[in-house]
């Protein structure tokens, strides 16, 4: 069994795009997967050696995701949740620029530690940070929604 990937290999080896072939053949395997996706599965695997594999429900709903993802031709990537990014690679994850990223860090808004002279971000601080400013933003639409129907103003 080969051991776990750590986390800075995870976040090395990048997204994987997927080709017309790889792409059909997770349409036709998320198509598959998809009734079992809510509970634990077991697997079997045949070739030379036939082995069975018990998957737990939550492995089982991200391959279904994943499947679904590729299907769509959607670059993936998978990284633990620890894995530390670079600032050009959390601006990016955040469609943001690079220097909007400093400043923000450089406020303190979002944790990050220094290695060396290089600034380190958690994946799993992203995330957060990333789903506040969604949120953020969400009930600021409302409130914009909200004031223009009572404004009248065909919304």
């Amino acid at each position: 069994m080969s051991p776990a990937p750590s986390s800075r290999r995870a976040a090395q080896r990048g997204p994987v795009s997927p080709t017309k072939r790889v792409a059909r053949l997770a349409r036709e395997a998320s198509r598959r997967l998809s009734p079992y996706a809510e509970g634990d599965l077991r697997i079997r695997v045949s070739g030379e050696q036939r082995d069975d594999i018990e998957l737990p429900a939550t492995a089982v709903r991200l391959l279904a995701d994943l499947l679904n993802y590729l299907a769509d031709g959607s670059a993936v990537s998978i990284m633990p949740t620890r894995a530390e990014l670079t600032t050009h690679q959390a601006a990016h994850l955040l469609g943001v620029s690079r220097p909007y990223l400093i400043r923000v860090l450089e406020t303190g808004t979002l944790p990050f530690r220094l290695v060396g002279t290089h600034r380190r971000i958690r994946l799993a601080d992203l995330i957060a940070y990333r789903d506040t400013m969604d949120a953020r933003r969400q009930a600021a639409l409302d409130k914009l929604t909200r004031q223009a129907q009572e404004l009248g103003m065909g919304y």
